[in-house]
């Protein structure tokens, strides 16, 4: 399992809950931009106490930085494939429509959209290689999955709903998430991999600020119990971290 965005927030506390789990992956590899720095502390000392957990420099609006992170999974996992790709690092800024430039909007868009579009390009050997040693019949997380961290803010069904915060450069980056999503079904999913993208829920991180709904680990653990039970029939959708569809 490779996870990106690792060292705060919903990142940070998925790399903890899916190494204290009943069945905890063969490896991870948690990635941030800065894994020697102060923000990573945490995740140093899991590492420290988990030989299967490894560490990886790697912004995700950075190609190279990508490249040299395939290389490093590859090395670890010595000729076997890569089960599940989640996409979940993401920049956030509270802009309007009338304060959004098009510096921020192309920030965004290289971080939330480019980002996992680029990771799965480069770990698409290692997916497809995972798809093709699994036995299992269908699509499954167990088998190769490409999980995308979206969000309902980039419903644009929900967004009257939604509109008290405008967030434009999120939820317009997030929406391009969510088609890159469906394109990244309909085409890898012939391969054996599943593809789909998860709300968390509004959460009380850096991002979701301490006035939002839910705690980290109430919204990981409700990931982490809709992972097992995507099947086909979930690839190309939108869920929320209880398992329901959200419309696009």
């Amino acid at each position: 399992c490779l996870l990106t965005g690792s060292n705060r927030g919903l990142g940070r506390e998925l790399v903890k809950q899916l190494l204290g789990g009943p069945r905890p992956p063969a490896w991870i590899f948690a990635t941030c931009r800065d894994p020697e720095g102060p923000r990573a502390q945490e995740l140093r000392d899991l590492a420290s106490r988990h030989p299967n957990l490894v560490l990886v420099k790697l912004d995700v609006a950075n190609p190279a930085d990508i490249t040299d992170a395939v290389k490093i999974v590859e090395g670890k996992l010595s000729g076997t494939g890569l089960n599940l790709l989640i996409n979940n690092a993401g920049i956030y800024a509270p802009v309007t429509l009338d304060t959004v430039d098009s510096e921020e909007m192309i920030r965004a868009y290289k971080t939330n959209a480019v980002g996992p579009l680029l990771m799965a390009q480069a770990f698409l050997p290692l997916l497809k290689k995972a798809a093709q040693e699994s036995t299992d019949k269908g699509l499954s997380c167990s088998k190769a999955a490409i999980i995308n961290i979206s969000t309902v803010l980039g419903s644009i069904g929900k967004t009257s709903e939604s509109f008290f915060k405008p967030v434009i450069s999120y939820r317009c980056s997030k929406a391009a998430l969510n088609m890159l999503t469906k394109c990244q079904a309909l085409t890898y999913g012939e391969t054996g991999i599943l593809c789909v993208a998860l709300h968390p829920g509004w959460v009380k991180t850096d991002m979701g600020t301490q006035e939002a709904d839910l705690t980290v680990d109430t919204s990981v653990r409700g990931l982490l119990s809709v992972l097992p039970i995507l099947s086909e029939k979930h690839s190309g959708s939108l869920l929320n971290w209880e398992g329901k569809a959200i419309p696009w």
